[in-house]
């Protein structure tokens, strides 16, 4: 079973969940749990974990591994249109690892950058890989609700954060900014109706707010903003971890003139979440064009 259809099964078998005491909002298939407390206090809810081999190569620093690890589960929260409270870490240290103070530093040090202080979590030792868990916590602004992947429209525009593609093959992975303020300033613009963090590629993600909107999202090719060295399309749609916020709505330009694009726009569902259109007017299938962890 891939990573696609394990999250369809939590998502199918999360759906009458309830807590005691709270309201859950928003459960599995979105960038964060959000949850209501008996105060009315609004709460999003994010996990990531970060594996050796996996999501870095052995022999990176130690600060560049504590900051990633951090800064992915941040990113979600960014797209929720949050802001980081703070995180709880869970580390699987290889046996003979002996860095754990100066790791778990770090991660202290960056999760202080972002704004979320990190008060607790847990360490085991094993045989490895070494394997880092982040929750964070995080609220909304006052008069703001959490952005959903779920609200895509007809005739809405995509928009990005910033160019994609080439994130491994140039390191970006490891230094990229969470766009915390732009996905605050997308929860206060009226005119956005869905976002998500490009984790797993734009058009593996872009697939999901396509389905969760119960729309199809059209990508147009040669509109893509490309990092430097990406060669085409199919590459920058094809690798993940580029961390850039994914946007839908309308004339998000007015407000937020940093954003590229419009990249595409919203259709009636099509059958898939997401289409990319080529230079030569052909439609390609971009659900599962992306990153599989």
């Amino acid at each position: 079973m891939d990573e696609s259809e394990l999250l369809k099964l939590i998502e199918k078998r999360s759906r009458e969940i309830e807590l005691s005491g709270s309201e859950l909002l928003v459960g599995p298939g979105d960038d964060a749990a959000v949850v209501r407390t008996p105060g009315g206090d609004v709460l999003l809810m994010t996990v990531d974990q970060l594996v050796e081999t996996r999501h870095f190569s052995p022999g990176i620093g130690i600060d560049l591994i504590a900051r990633k690890a951090i800064a992915r589960s941040v990113s979600d929260i960014a797209a929720m249109g949050g802001v980081p409270v703070w995180s709880m870490v869970t580390g699987l240290l290889p046996a003979g690892f002996d860095r754990g103070d100066e790791l778990f530093s770090a991660m202290s040090r960056w999760a202080n950058h972002w704004g979320c202080p990190l008060i607790g979590g847990d360490i085991a030792a094993g045989p490895g890989p070494l394997s880092l868990t982040v929750t964070i916590c995080g609220r909304m602004d006052p008069g703001t609700k959490p952005i959903l992947r779920s609200g895509a429209r007809i005739g809405d525009q995509l928009w990005l954060t910033g160019p994609i593609g080439g994130s491994f093959d140039s390191g970006r992975h490891l230094t990229f900014e969470p766009r915390l303020d732009m996905g605050r300033r997308a929860a206060d613009c009226e005119r956005v109706h869905a976002m998500i963090d490009i984790s797993d590629g734009l058009g593996r993600d872009a697939g999901r707010v396509g389905r969760g909107s119960g729309v199809t999202l059209e990508i147009d090719a040669d509109k893509l903003p490309l990092n430097a060295g990406v060669a085409d399309w199919q590459q920058a749609l094809g690798q993940g971890e580029d961390h850039e916020l994914l946007i839908v709505g309308q004339n998000l330009n007015r407000e937020m003139p940093e954003l590229l694009g419009p990249i595409g726009i919203v259709r009636e569902d099509a059958g898939c979440g997401a289409v990319v259109v080529d230079r030569e007017g052909g439609t390609h299938v971009a659900d599962e064009l992306g990153w599989s962890h």
